[in-house]
């Protein structure tokens, strides 16, 4: 796995609404963001991840010559759109493990609670 690039060289890369994204799956902003808020910025980063993506594919047709440029001028170079793609996936993988964190402590005193049950469910039986 790659390192993880500075905040100056993603600020570079990212539009105004990307970076606004980004910046909130940053510590201490992400650990007070609920769990729809983090769903729903989830969905917003995958949607700019796949776009980039998108836009990075399309790139690197056009240096092959296998597509016709979108542009006036054929792309030359993709690794911008490349960089910010990555940008995008290490900020998602930020807010999917604070999800599955979050979950995992919604989840423990259920599955306690779920365990007293069956033990004191158990031994009434005499």
């Amino acid at each position: 796995m790659e390192m993880a690039m500075s905040v100056n060289a993603e600020d570079r890369l990212l539009s105004i609404a990307e970076r606004t994204m980004v910046e909130q799956t940053r510590p201490p902003v992400i650990a007070q963001l609920s769990k729809e808020e983090l769903q729903a910025l989830g969905k917003r980063l995958r949607e700019a991840r796949d776009r980039a993506r998108r836009i990075g594919r399309q790139q690197q047709r056009e240096m092959r010559g296998k597509a016709e440029p979108r542009g006036t001028t054929p792309a030359r170079d993709n690794t911008g759109t490349e960089a910010k793609a990555q940008a995008l996936v290490d900020a998602l993988r930020r807010v999917t493990a604070a999800l599955r964190k979050l979950n995992a402590q919604t989840a423990k005193p259920a599955r306690k609670a779920a365990a007293a049950a069956r033990t004191s469910g158990g031994s009434s039986e005499t």
